[in-house]
């Protein structure tokens, strides 16, 4: 599972759709396994105003709307960014079988940095993880954004 995965693919496309948008560039997908993708979302939170408008969630929410389902067992998540304490919450929360993320967060993560949410005794689930997918392009991507902003 590499740079040239498709859902980490459509992944960084919804990145770049967010960064048009003047949002954080960052892209969720959620798929079955080794097939189809059942949402792709980007971040949304100043379209939106909404703080939760990140893209796991809105992936997660479009995905579980499509299932008629609460949770989404075994499906996989795609994510540029390594997922905020809110997003793993709500991947734990979804049930996803396994989370792939491009990017390294170390101020904001909270999977690999920070509260390491998914080694926490009070996660009731945990998805396979895998780090640094796509991980120079994500980061790219973030980079370009915020030098922009400067």
């Amino acid at each position: 599972m590499g740079l040239f995965s498709p859902h980490m693919q459509a992944a960084l496309a919804e990145a770049r759709a967010a960064a048009a948008r003047g949002e954080v560039p960052v892209g969720a997908v959620v798929a079955e396994p080794g097939g189809a993708i059942l949402a792709r979302e980007g971040n949304r939170m100043r379209e939106r105003n909404d703080p939760t408008a990140h893209a796991e969630i809105l992936a997660i929410r479009a995905a579980c709307a499509r299932l008629g389902a609460e949770r989404l067992t075994g499906l996989d998540l795609f994510v540029t960014l390594e997922p905020c304490a809110m997003c793993a919450g709500a991947i734990s929360f979804a049930r996803i079988g396994r989370l792939y993320f491009g990017a390294a967060d170390p101020k904001g993560g909270a999977v690999e940095h920070g509260p390491r949410f998914f080694d926490q005794p009070t996660c009731h689930h945990a998805p396979e993880i895998y780090g640094g997918i796509a991980e120079r392009e994500a980061a790219d991507l973030l980079r370009a954004f915020f030098a922009g902003l400067r």
